[in-house]
């Protein structure tokens, strides 16, 4: 018997997985459970706009417990350029002019990840530029960033019974995709908001030469908002939500509360639709943050699993030279 009908069906299936079709909400990106603490993951407008040079290595597993389960690891990086840099103008040694290059209005970042889930393993890379205005209390920031994408099946792990099947001969089990984002962001003390879509050219994905080997990246749309309520010396309150929405309106939404302590400690706990409960925690040491958030999925999918566990490291530099009013400081 010919084995087409099954690798393709097989290769739907393990697509879907990877590139997270959640809970059948056709997610198709890397999903964060901890978003407010690294928003650039989201949103290139985020790309300096805190002030800092900051470092971030986020890991994510999925459904522990299941063989194969979903794997998301990632870094990224992202600075403001500062507002006094000086380039030298001048035309001799001993007399020398310098300029300021840049208004501190610049932001820069880029990161790189790996997904991975049963056979099929996504690799991509995203380079951001961003330009952030200043006003009187906060700021508003443009970002764009181009990203690009290795997707790979493992053929050495497929079990087949026709490894002869001219399907199997012809399969291109690595794809090169290249594409875009584009965000808007505004920061002040309290209040963060943003909106950002992805895959803004839905790339399509070419994974043999038959009649069934055309995939799409959807579009995909985000909106997070959130704001810090200090309730008293030492105790801030910060409500929060990141909304998703596919190409083909397909929705989630992450509600979270969160309570710092000192500035210095953090605990809180989401509600995602489609039936998920995450509860996170963490603190700051110096220049280092630690986080850590634990998913209890409310489908039947957790009776045969040990939940969901991501953590986070973050470093952040540059407090002492970059004082800006609209800096946040945690």
């Amino acid at each position: 018997m010919s084995l087409k009908p099954y690798l393709i069906k097989f290769i739907l299936i393990a697509l879907l997985v990877t590139l997270k079709t959640y809970q059948a909400d056709a997610q198709q990106l890397p999903l964060y459970s901890q978003y407010m603490m690294n928003k650039f993951l989201i949103n290139p407008a985020v790309a300096g706009s805190e002030g800092y040079t900051a470092f971030n290595i986020t890991a994510r597993e999925q459904w522990i417990g299941l063989k194969h389960s979903p794997k998301t690891h990632s870094f990224s990086a992202q600075t403001r350029i500062l507002r006094k840099s000086f380039i030298s103008r001048g035309a001799s040694i001993k007399r020398k002019k310098t300029s300021s290059s840049r208004s501190g209005k610049v932001g820069l970042g880029g990161y790189i990840f790996n997904d991975q889930s049963g056979l099929v393993n996504r690799t991509g890379m995203q380079l951001t530029y961003a330009y952030h205005i200043s006003f009187r209390r906060g700021q508003l920031s443009f970002g764009l960033s181009g990203s690009f994408y290795q997707f790979r099946v493992d053929k050495d792990k497929m079990i087949l019974y026709d490894p002869d099947d001219d399907l199997i001969n012809n399969f291109n089990n690595r794809l090169w995709v290249p594409d875009a984002n584009i965000g808007i962001y505004y920061s002040d003390p309290r209040l963060y908001a943003g909106l950002s879509v992805s895959d803004l050219f839905q790339a399509s994905l070419k994974f043999g030469q038959g009649g069934y080997d055309n995939f799409k990246l959807l579009r995909h749309y985000y909106a997070i908002g959130g704001y810090n309520f200090k309730l008293n010396d030492y105790l801030i309150f910060e409500p929060s939500t990141l909304i998703k929405a596919s190409e083909v309106w397909s929705f989630q939404a992450d509600i979270t509360a969160k309570m710092y302590i000192y500035e210095d400690y953090w605990a809180g706990i989401s509600y995602r639709t489609g039936g998920a409960i995450i509860i996170m925690g963490g603190l700051k040491v110096d220049k280092f943050f630690f986080g850590y958030a634990f998913d209890y999925t409310l489908s039947s999918i957790q009776r045969h699993s040990f939940g969901s566990h991501e953590f986070m490291l973050a470093m952040k530099l540059g407090d002492s030279a970059r004082r800006y009013k609209w800096l946040i400081r945690y």
